[in-house]
């Protein structure tokens, strides 16, 4: 049985990845991954939050050099859970994904909370560890920096088990579809 994939690029946007790690770094790899996933036929779901910025503010549009075609899904979302209240499940069931290969902004957030909740589902799922980012913060007087941020995510999500399914964290260029 083989497993469809789908490339999941959650809230890249102007007003998302503003002082976010390595920002630049994370746009580029992920515009390359969108290319190979297109040029292989896989498909592309874009996840854009809706609940903080106006759709078509600049805020809310995508950060370049990445682009969405207007076949590819869009799904609009206001929690950091990209399931919730969404049409990502249906989106993904009519496309008949069974492994998500996720890139995106907010890694302690939108990312963390989404690759779980797919997980849960019962989806594989890949983490892009080179293609995900966030900014620094702050917690009862510690500085916690982005990059803090996405070391933790990656070895999370990389030593993530669940019965039968297969979870990995992988650089952009050793991601296959």
């Amino acid at each position: 049985m083989s497993t469809t994939s789908a490339l999941l690029v959650i809230d890249l946007q102007h007003g998302v990845v503003q002082d976010c790690f390595d920002a630049a770094g994370v746009l580029e790899r992920t515009a390359q991954l969108v290319e190979r996933a297109r040029s292989t036929g896989v498909p592309v779901v874009w996840v854009q939050d809706h609940g903080n910025f106006a759709e078509g503010s600049a805020e809310w549009e995508l950060a370049a050099p990445l682009h969405r075609r207007a076949d590819e899904p869009l799904v609009r979302k206001e929690y950091r859970d990209s399931f919730a209240d969404t049409d990502l499940d249906g989106v993904l069931e009519s496309l008949r994904v069974k492994r998500l290969v996720v890139a995106g902004a907010q890694s302690d957030y939108c990312i963390r909370t989404t690759t779980q909740a797919a997980a849960a589902r019962g989806f594989d799922v890949t983490l892009v560890s080179d293609a995900h980012t966030t900014t620094d913060a702050e917690h009862d007087g510690a500085h916690i920096s982005g990059e803090q941020i996405v070391a933790h995510t990656n070895m999370y999500f990389g030593g993530l088990r669940y019965p039968g399914r297969h979870y990995a964290a992988e650089a952009h260029d050793r991601v296959r579809f």
